[in-house]
């Protein structure tokens, strides 16, 4: 076994023993929702952005953000402003919605739908639609694993690599049952510093290896505009628009998926959330070092079917042993941290807003259903990864965030105004869920779709025209329910909960 593959094995196994210890972490009663799946909502400034910060930076980044631009060109540093503008959005509006979930105990967005707007079946809807999005996101991060297995080859990739993603499942499995969100919580520490180290590194040493920057962008400017379907590593004026409403809209939906309410649903304070979005814009500098190691697998002459593999190669190509064996180990931890924390979300979901829906007793058991619910979702990921092929995951997980972006206006324009009829949102929600499934599959699952008005050419973000097609319905029908006398749920929610 090489020196690089000891590292690698001792890193993970030393995550693995923290993710167990962390169910100690405060002497904490984890037979409590609160403290099981929100730490106990006590979490400060630093714990959160190492939390966030592992929520929101995961393996799929770390692996597909490279993989766009190589695959693409510049169309794939979408994700560097859409990162930025998505930190304001989170200041404003999520800080309010802490503030309502602590007076009024939300463990997730749906709990919030469910008092505001008086409706059982709007907060189901809301909750499956975070548990359906979650799915392919958890499925993406073991993907990444996988990515690194196949580079290591021997035992690791045995079987298609089936053997030594169960052990990971396995294990991701048995500390977040154990530990709760105190474990991604915990290990997100080692996750980012170990991130940190290898993007300062790859940004620094490989570059230097492949000629210097004038080089490669020379390079990869021939090697994008050969490919069947041309890039470039500038934009075109066609792209413009689909390039700001990728970036726009991924940028509504980052802070809904249900893996980040529950990491800002843990922040001890208003104020933790506000620092928070403040200082997290730091990580979108790595995203924008990371979206440049797309350019350097184009100089390095790397021709592959499977683009989710270039940053592994390029790690084993330039790295020494040893230090390879570190940033593999940053991968493969990289995605232990968001799937813990989008196995919880997810189990938070199903357990409080769909299966308590129909149980007798709604407090009654709800940590243990969350906590069973968890394993089941973390084996619905790995399942995910071993029957579908991963340009298809990848493509279900954006039309995922198409889906999640629909409960935007019960959930985000709910917290500001209650003029919506909840069975017109619930329609609304229904036409911009159908209207993001007919677009994806009409363009074999890209995330840009084009229409054709005036005689000119619109390519846009599909899930921001489903979300206007949401937005529309929702609008129209309001009046008309009111006029029929549609019966209004109850707002259990008051004027306090929101100051």
């Amino acid at each position: 076994m090489s020196s690089g593959t000891i590292i690698l094995v001792v890193l993970v196994l030393c995550v693995t023993v923290m993710g167990f210890l962390a169910s100690r972490w405060g002497g904490a009663e984890l037979n409590s929702l609160d403290e099981w799946a929100l730490g106990g909502r006590r979490f400060g400034t630093l714990i959160s952005w190492f939390l966030l910060g592992g929520d929101l930076y995961t393996a799929y980044t770390f692996i597909a953000v490279p993989a766009l631009v190589y695959g693409v060109g510049a169309l794939g540093f979408f994700a560097v402003p859409y990162a930025t503008i998505a930190y304001p959005i989170a200041f404003v509006i999520l800080s309010r919605f802490w503030t309502i979930a602590r007076r009024r105990g939300y463990v997730t967005s749906a709990d919030f739908v469910r008092d505001r707007f008086g409706d059982r079946t709007l907060e189901i809807a809301v909750a499956v639609t975070g548990v359906l999005a979650a799915m392919p996101y958890i499925a993406l991060q073991l993907d990444g694993m996988d990515a690194v297995f196949a580079q290591l080859g021997g035992i690791f990739s045995a079987f298609g690599g089936f053997v030594s993603l169960a052990i990971a499942f396995v294990l991701l499995a048995a500390y977040t049952y154990t530990s709760g969100l105190r474990a991604p919580a915990l290990i997100a520490f080692v996750k980012d510093t170990l991130i940190y180290i290898t993007v300062i590194a790859a940004i620094t040493i490989i570059p230097a290896k492949l000629g210097g920057w004038a080089h490669i962008f020379a390079v990869s400017q021939t090697a994008l505009a050969a490919k069947p379907k041309p890039g470039s590593i500038l934009l075109s004026p066609s792209q413009y628009f689909a390039y700001a409403t990728w970036a726009f809209g991924s940028s509504l939906v980052l802070f809904i998926y249900p893996h980040s309410i529950t990491s800002v649903l843990a922040a001890k304070s208003r104020g933790v959330i506000r620092r928070n979005a403040a200082l997290l814009p730091v990580y979108s500098l790595l995203l924008g070092f990371l979206a440049l190691l797309g350019f350097c697998a184009l100089a390095a002459g790397y021709t592959t079917t499977n683009n989710s593999s270039i940053v592994p190669m390029l790690i084993k190509q330039f790295f020494p042993d040893w230090f390879a064996g570190v940033a593999q180990a940053a991968i493969i931890i990289g995605a232990l941290v968001p799937a813990a924390i989008m196995a919880i979300g997810s189990a938070n979901l199903f357990a409080s807003n769909v299966f308590n829906e129909f149980s007798p007793a709604r407090v009654a058991g709800e940590a243990q259903t969350a906590k069973s619910l968890t394993l089941a979702f973390c084996a619905i990921g790995l399942l995910l990864v071993l029957t579908i092929p991963v340009q298809y995951a990848i493509y279900f997980q954006l039309l995922g965030g198409a889906w999640m972006l629909q409960i935007f206006p019960s959930f985000v324009f709910g917290m500001y105004t209650r003029w919506f009829h909840p069975r017109a949102l619930l329609v609304g929600w229904a036409c911009g869920f159908a209207a993001a499934t007919a677009m994806g599959i009409s363009t074999r699952f890209s995330p840009n779709i084009t229409f054709v008005a005036g005689g000119t050419q619109i390519t846009g973000f599909l899930a921001l025209y489903a979300l206007a097609i949401n937005v529309a319905v929702s609008a129209m029908f309001t009046p008309v329910f009111d006029r029929l006398r549609l019966t209004r749920g109850t707002d259990m929610t008051t004027g306090a909960d929101y100051a």
